[in-house]
C-alpha cells in the first residue's frame, strides 16, 4: 500500500492526494491517507478532501502506518525524521520530498511507502490527469448565490481573479516565505487578458475581499464573490474552475481552481515570483501558463 500524509489547506491536500493516487495507479496498489496531523492543526478548514470531492481513498489506521514505518511512525519521531538532516535515520519506505521542484526519484521508492511533502508539480500525476480530474469532481451542487454566479460565469467570458492575503499577511514567517502578489501584477494581468479576450468579465475571489474592493481599480465589468466563508470557502474554487480564464495568486488554492478548468484554450496568468525565499518553482507552473 501507499500512504500519503495529508496536511495543510485544501490546495495542499489536493497535491498530496494526487501524487499518492498517481503512484498507486502506476503500481496497482491501494492508496491510504494519513490525516492524523489535523488533530493539532488549527489553520484553514481541517481535512476537506472527502467532504468536498469524490476522492475514494480510505483513511490509514494506526496499524497500517505502523506496518510501513515501525517505530519511526510515532508522531513526534516521524516529525523529527522528516527534517532534511535526519535523512540517514529513515528507511527506504519513509519517503520525504527532498526539494520543492519535481523529483524523479519518486519512481524508484519502495513498493510500500509513506509519502511526506507538498509535491507541487503536475509532473507527478500528468499521466493520470483524467483520473485525478474525476476524483476532484465537486460533490455538492452549487446553490443560491453560488448558482447565480455560476450562471453568470457560464454565459460570459469569465475570468477568475484570486487575491490571497490572510496568513500571507498576518504571519511574519509565512509572509517572509510567500509574500503577496502586488497590485502591479494584477494590473498587468488584467491588461494582458483584456488585450486577448473579448468582453471579459472578472470574478474576484479573496480571503480579504474588503481589501480587494478598496485597492483594485478595475475599469472593466467585474463582480466580487464575498459570501463563501469558513467551511464553504471551497465553493470559491468550484466557481473559479467554471471560469474560462484565470488570474491566480501564489496560492495552491487558485492553482487548482485554474487547473480544474479543462479547456485547452484557457489563459492562466501566474505570478513570476511565487516564493520570496528563493524556492525553485520551475516545475510548479504548467508550460502553457503565462508568468507575469
Amino acid at each position: 500500500m501507499i500512504v500519503s500524509q495529508i496536511l495543510g489547506g485544501l490546495g495542499n491536500q489536493m497535491f498530496q492526494y494526487a501524487v499518492g493516487r498517481a503512484l498507486s495507479l502506476e503500481r496497482g496498489q491501494q492508496l491510504l491517507l494519513d490525516i492524523s496531523g489535523f488533530h493539532k492543526y488549527k489553520l484553514h478548514q481541517g481535512f476537506e478532501l472527502q467532504r468536498v470531492f469524490y476522492c475514494t481513498a480510505e483513511i490509514a489506521s494506526k496499524t497500517e502506518k505502523q506496518n510501513i514505518l515501525g517505530w519511526r511512525g510515532v508522531f513526534g519521531i516521524k516529525s523529527i525524521l522528516s527534517r532534511p538532516l535526519m535523512r540517514p535515520f529513515r528507511h527506504n519506505a519513509f519517503v520525504v520530498e527532498p526539494h520543492f521542484h519535481y523529483w524523479s526519484g519518486l519512481n524508484q521508492v519502495s513498493l510500500e511507502c509513506y509519502l511526506v511533502g507538498y509535491w507541487q508539480s503536475e509532473k507527478y500525476f500528468h499521466k493520470h490527469l483524467e483520473t485525478i480530474r474525476s476524483d476532484f469532481v465537486f460533490k455538492n451542487p452549487l446553490k443560491n448565490k453560488n448558482l447565480d454566479f455560476a450562471q453568470q460565469i457560464n454565459k460570459s467570458n469569465a475570468v477568475s481573479m484570486h487575491i490571497r492575503r490572510g496568513d500571507y499577511v498576518r504571519s511574519r514567517k509565512t509572509n517572509a516565505s510567500h509574500g503577496v502578489c502586488s497590485l502591479t501584477y494584477y494590473d498587468a494581468a488584467v491588461q494582458y487578458i483584456s488585450s486577448i479576450v473579448k468582453n471579459p468579465i472578472f470574478f474576484i475571489f479573496s480571503d480579504d475581499i474588503d481589501w480587494a474592493r478598496d485597492n483594485l481599480k478595475l475599469n472593466l465589468p467585474h463582480h466580487y464573490v464575498d459570501h463563501n466563508k469558513s467551511v464553504e470557502s471551497y465553493n470559491d474554487m468550484h466557481l473559479m474552475s467554471l471560469c474560462k480564464h484565470h488570474i491566480i495568486a501564489n496560492s495552491s488554492f487558485s492553482w487548482w481552481g485554474a487547473w480544474l478548468n479543462a479547456r485547452s484554450e484557457k489563459i492562466v496568468i501566474v505570478p513570476r515570483v511565487w516564493f520570496q525565499d528563493g524556492k525553485n518553482t520551475q516545475d510548479l507552473i504548467p508550460h502553457n501558463w503565462v508568468q507575469l
